[in-house]
């Protein structure tokens, strides 16, 4: 068999089932190979778009998703997805074709250093030089793939290492194992956390990655510790929980930091700098715990006392046995601040407006999604409120990026979701800044014959960005733009547009959307001038003392 021929059956004894981009001429006898070959090609518009489903792939089976592109810019286009799963821990193998490497007639055309490019932003980076390597490659590109931290890799295909011919075979397939704490790690952390007054709980995005939500709880229940979560960390355990206090959305002054500024211990499971902070270790006396796979990166706002290494649910499960039960819930304080946030956050809306403000938007569509239904959020000013007021009740059902933050995902990472989960409701909300950046995915949608409901909330402009100019009391300047039709706009690609202009009618539209087959796409004005009143004003006004 020729390189390519080899590199499709690597990647099938790996479990692989689809592969997800853009081919081009370096990629033909790869392309060729698959044709025949038990995976799936999904064609996309668009190779960064690629790149966020395959990383989505590897976010929720824990194994890497894997996409393809050609050299030059089709490797280039790839680099914001290869950057969004870097920081937000998502396995996935990149390939990206190349020209001939051992005699071209092409010159320099299109080439530039792919892997030299990929260097700093992937776990490992390759060239392959030779088609006898490419077992050992792919079996070692998978493996650090997925131990933690895990992340992306690249393997560059030359075409005439594609082309050559091999009798090599594939390697067995084994995944590393975590590391277990020991037991005198675990009894010192044990001792600091039941000598607390008022320990909290907070879970992150390492949390969301592996299956801890049954250790978490059982943690929790038995200790009766309250807990808070990151934003990538929501949803592991259900934030309808009697002992949660919610998301920190921000990273200061909401109503979650006076339970962190009462806090004597914090316990950080898995904790990752790369994400926005979820409160500031300025504070004198606050003793915290990391608590995580791998050991933590300080930096100026992060710098744990204490550290437990080691797989997360048998950490918690051994600090649950050295606890005594019921002992971690206060002295009644964190229970205020949870009727605080009860009724500031996720109070009983108003009657609804037209346009619609963010809280009515979240309540509604709170009210109507399933419990086991996914929310893909792009990036933008409704990604804070739905952090903060959208209550998730199960891990990956609020896929959102706090990572690296990078708009344009919300659609792309919605149709490697409902690939999944083709029995879960799937909804993408996109800001229609996000949303333009990948909107030609609709039709990769529509071709794959989803069913999939596209929430668009249109401002008109970055909203998120004006929120900041506001909050730090400059003009509002150079955030506005025009926007198509995107009813018509939906339409065009064979998906079914619809357009809110009323008051209530957004439920009534969303559960006919939900019900009902294909792609549906709902255009949404939104006034977000209750980002300067609630997340600055009424913040900067309320009171800790509760």
């Amino acid at each position: 068999m020729n390189g390519a021929q080899l590199l499709v059956r690597s990647l099938e004894n790996e479990g692989v089932t689809h592969i997800f981009g853009i081919p081009g001429e370096e990629n033909l006898a790869f392309l060729d190979a698959l044709r025949t070959s038990s995976i799936k090609l999904i064609l996309t518009r668009h190779e960064q778009a690629a790149g966020f489903m395959a990383a989505t792939w590897g976010r929720l089976t824990g194994r890497p998703g894997v996409c393809l592109a050609t050299l030059g810019p089709g490797a280039t286009n790839f680099v914001t997805s290869v950057s969004y799963a870097l920081l937000g821990g998502m396995p996935v193998l990149f390939i990206t074709g190349q020209k001939p490497i051992k005699k071209s007639k092409q010159g320099r055309f299109q080439i530039i250093d792919v892997v030299g490019m990929m260097e700093p932003i992937t776990k490992m980076t390759k060239q392959i030089v030779g088609a006898d390597s490419i077992p050992a490659l792919v079996r070692e590109a998978f493996r650090v793939a997925v131990e933690e931290k895990p992340g992306p890799v690249h393997l560059e295909l030359p075409e005439d290492i594609a082309a050559e011919s091999s009798e090599s075979e594939v390697f067995p397939v084994t995944w590393p194992r975590p590391p277990q704490a020991g037991p005198e790690a675990l009894a010192e952390v044990a001792d600091i956390i039941q000598q607390a007054k008022n320990p909290l709980l907070l879970i992150a995005a390492a949390a969301n990655r592996r299956v801890t939500c049954g250790a978490l709880e059982d943690f929790i229940e038995r200790t009766g510790i309250y807990f808070f979560s990151t934003q990538m960390g929501k949803g592991v355990v259900n934030e309808y929980h009697q002992r949660s206090l919610g998301c920190a959305a921000l990273s200061d002054q909401d109503y979650v930091h006076c339970a962190i500024d009462h806090a004597d211990v914090i316990i950080n499971v898995g904790h990752d700098v790369v994400e926005k902070p979820p409160f500031f270790m300025t504070r004198n006396g606050v003793r915290v715990i990391h608590l995580n796979y791998f050991t933590a990166a300080l930096d100026q706002v992060y710098f744990p006392q204490h550290e437990i290494i080691g797989d997360i649910c048998t950490t918690l499960t051994g600090l649950g046995a050295l606890i005594r039960p019921d002992s971690l819930g206060g002295d009644g304080y964190f229970e205020r601040i949870r009727r605080a946030i009860e009724k500031n956050v996720y109070q009983e809306q108003p009657p609804y407006l037209f346009p619609y403000t963010p809280q009515h938007l979240v309540a509604e569509i709170r009210a109507i999604m399933p419990e086991d239904s996914i929310l893909s959020l792009d990036n933008g000013m409704y990604k804070i409120w739905f952090a903060r007021n959208y209550r998730a009740t199960c891990s990956c059902s609020v896929l959102l990026d706090n990572a690296l933050a990078t708009m344009g995902a919300g659609l792309p990472v919605a149709i490697a979701a409902k690939m999944l989960n083709p029995d879960r409701k799937v909804v993408a909300v996109c800001g229609d800044g996000g949303f333009m950046m990948n909107s030609q995915e609709m039709e990769t949608a529509v071709r794959l014959g989803l069913d999939l409901t596209v929430l668009l909330l249109r401002d008109d402009g970055l909203g998120m960005i004006r929120w900041k100019q506001a909050g730090m009391g400059l003009t509002e300047f150079g955030l506005d733009f025009g926007n198509p039709d995107f009813v018509r706009y939906a339409e065009s690609y064979g998906a079914q547009g619809h357009r809110v202009t009323r008051e209530g009618q957004l439920g009534t539209l969303l559960k006919q959307c939900l019900n009902s087959p294909g792609i549906h796409l709902i255009d949404l004005p939104v006034d977000y001038r209750e980002n300067k009143t609630v997340l600055i004003e009424e913040l900067r006004q309320k009171s800790c003392i509760i």
